[in-house]
C-alpha cells in the first residue's frame, strides 16, 4: 500500500512539474529568448521636436551651429535624442525598421524619420551634405561623400597651379612683345624724312621705345605680384589633405570592423536563443535534473550572448559618433580652405586687371568685363551650385537599434 502511494506522489508531483513549465512558458515566453533591455546605451528614446537644440545626437556647445565660426565648432553626445533623418535607398534594414545600414553607417530609416535639423541651415555647407556614399562614374565601385570632398579639393589647387601657368605664358607674350617693340624703334626705316614730319615720324618710333619699356615692367610685376603668389600659396596643401583622408579613412575601417563585430554578436544571440527554445521544448516533454540543468545553462548563454551584443552595439555607436564628429570638424575645415584659395586667387586676379589698367589705358575695354565678373565672385554661391551637382546625401548617422 505504502509503494502504490508513492507511486502515484511521483505521478502527482510529475504532472504539477509539468503543467509548472507550461504555464510558465505561457506567462512568460521571455524565459525562451533573449529580453530586450529597456535602455540601450546610445539608443535615441524619444522623438526629436522640431525646434529641438539637438541636432543628429549632438549638441553645438553654446551656439548655434551657423552662428560659430567654420573652424572651432565643438560638438557632444546628448543623450536620449535621436539623429536626424533623410532618404538613402536599397539598404539593409534594422529591427522595428527604424534604421537601416548602407556601408555600415548607420541612417533613420525614411519611412518613421523624424524632421530634419541641418547642421548650417542658413548656407550649403559641406558638412550637411556628404554623409552617404555614392557610385564612382563607372558604376562599379563606391566613393564615400568626403572622398568626393577630398577630390574638389585637389582640383582646385591643380586649378590654381594651371592658372599660374597661363599667367606665366602671358608673361613671355609680353616679353617678346617689348622686345618686338624696341627692335622695331631702332629701326632705320624712313630715317631720313626732313622737317616736321620728320619730327613727327621720330618721337612716332621712339613711342615703341617706351611703350616696350611699360610692358616690360607689367611682365615683371606679373611675375611678382601675380604668377609667385598662385604657385606659393598652400605648397603644403596636398600633404594636409591626405593626412585628412588617411585619418577619417582610419576612423571608418574601424566603424566597419564594429559594424561586423555587431553582426557577429547577433548571430551568436540568435543561436543562443534558438537553442534555448529546443531545450524549453524537450523539457516539455521530459522532465530531469539533467534538462534543467541544460535549461539554465542555455539562459545563461542566451542573456551573456544578449549582453555581448548590447556591448558590441555600443562599440560600434561610439565608432560612429567619432567619425561623425571629426566629419563635421574635417569637412568645415576643407570649406574654409575653399573659401580662403577662392578669395586668393580673387585678390591676385584683380591684381591683374588693375596692372593691365596701368599699362595700357587706352584698351580698358578688354578686362573690363574680367573686373565685373571678379566683383561677382562668390564663394558661397559657388559652393551651393556645386553642392547641389554633387551632393550624395543630406542623412547624418544614428545609433542602430539591436
Amino acid at each position: 500500500m505504502r509503494g502504490d502511494r508513492k507511486c502515484r506522489e511521483v505521478q502527482s508531483s510529475s504532472s504539477q512539474g509539468e503543467s509548472l513549465v507550461q504555464r510558465t512558458l505561457r506567462v512568460r515566453p521571455i524565459e525562451t529568448t533573449w529580453e530586450r533591455p529597456s535602455s540601450v546605451p546610445g539608443t535615441p528614446k524619444s522623438p526629436v521636436s522640431q525646434k529641438s537644440s539637438a541636432v543628429n545626437g549632438y549638441y553645438i556647445s553654446g551656439t548655434p551651429v551657423h552662428q560659430l565660426d567654420s573652424g572651432h565648432v565643438s560638438l557632444r553626445k546628448a543623450s536620449g535624442d535621436p539623429q536626424s533623418p533623410g532618404s538613402p535607398a536599397a539598404p539593409r534594414r534594422q529591427s522595428k525598421e527604424s534604421s537601416l545600414t548602407i556601408n555600415c553607417v548607420t541612417f533613420p530609416h525614411p519611412d518613421v524619420m523624424p524632421e530634419q535639423q541641418l547642421l548650417k541651415p542658413s548656407e550649403w555647407s559641406y558638412c550637411d551634405y556628404f554623409w552617404a556614399d555614392k557610385k564612382d562614374s563607372q558604376g562599379n565601385n563606391t566613393v564615400s561623400g568626403f572622398e568626393i570632398l577630398l577630390q574638389k579639393q585637389l582640383k582646385g589647387k591643380q586649378m590654381q597651379k594651371e592658372m599660374a601657368e597661363f599667367v606665366r605664358e602671358r608673361i613671355k607674350i609680353e616679353e617678346e612683345y617689348a622686345k618686338n617693340l624696341s627692335k622695331l624703334s631702332q629701326n632705320s626705316l624712313a630715317a631720313q624724312e626732313e622737317g616736321t614730319l620728320g619730327e613727327a615720324w621720330a618721337q612716332l618710333k621712339k613711342s615703341l621705345a617706351d611703350e616696350a619699356e611699360v610692358h616690360l615692367k607689367f611682365s615683371s610685376k606679373l611675375q611678382s605680384e601675380v604668377e609667385k603668389p598662385l604657385l606659393n600659396f598652400r605648397e603644403n596643401f596636398k600633404k594636409d589633405l591626405k593626412k585628412c583622408d588617411h585619418h577619417i579613412a582610419d576612423l571608418r575601417k574601424h566603424l566597419a570592423s564594429r559594424y561586423t563585430a555587431v553582426e557577429k554578436a547577433r548571430k551568436a544571440l540568435t543561436e543562443r536563443q534558438k537553442d534555448l527554445e529546443i531545450k524549453t521544448q524537450q523539457l516539455e516533454v521530459k522532465l530531469s535534473n539533467k534538462t534543467e540543468e541544460e535549461i539554465k545553462k542555455a539562459r545563461r548563454k542566451s542573456t551573456q550572448a544578449g549582453d555581448d551584443l548590447m556591448r558590441c552595439v555600443d562599440l560600434y555607436n561610439q565608432a560612429q559618433s567619432k567619425w561623425f564628429e571629426e566629419m563635421v570638424t574635417t569637412t568645415l575645415e576643407l570649406e574654409r580652405l575653399e573659401v580662403e584659395r577662392v578669395e586668393m586667387i580673387r585678390q591676385h586676379l584683380c591684381q591683374y586687371t588693375q596692372l593691365r589698367h596701368e599699362t595700357d589705358m587706352f584698351n580698358q575695354s578688354t578686362v573690363e568685363l574680367v573686373d565685373q565678373l571678379l566683383r561677382k565672385v562668390d564663394p558661397a554661391k559657388d559652393r551651393e551650385l556645386w553642392v547641389k551637382e554633387h551632393k550624395t546625401g543630406d542623412i547624418r548617422p544614428v545609433d542602430m537599434e539591436i
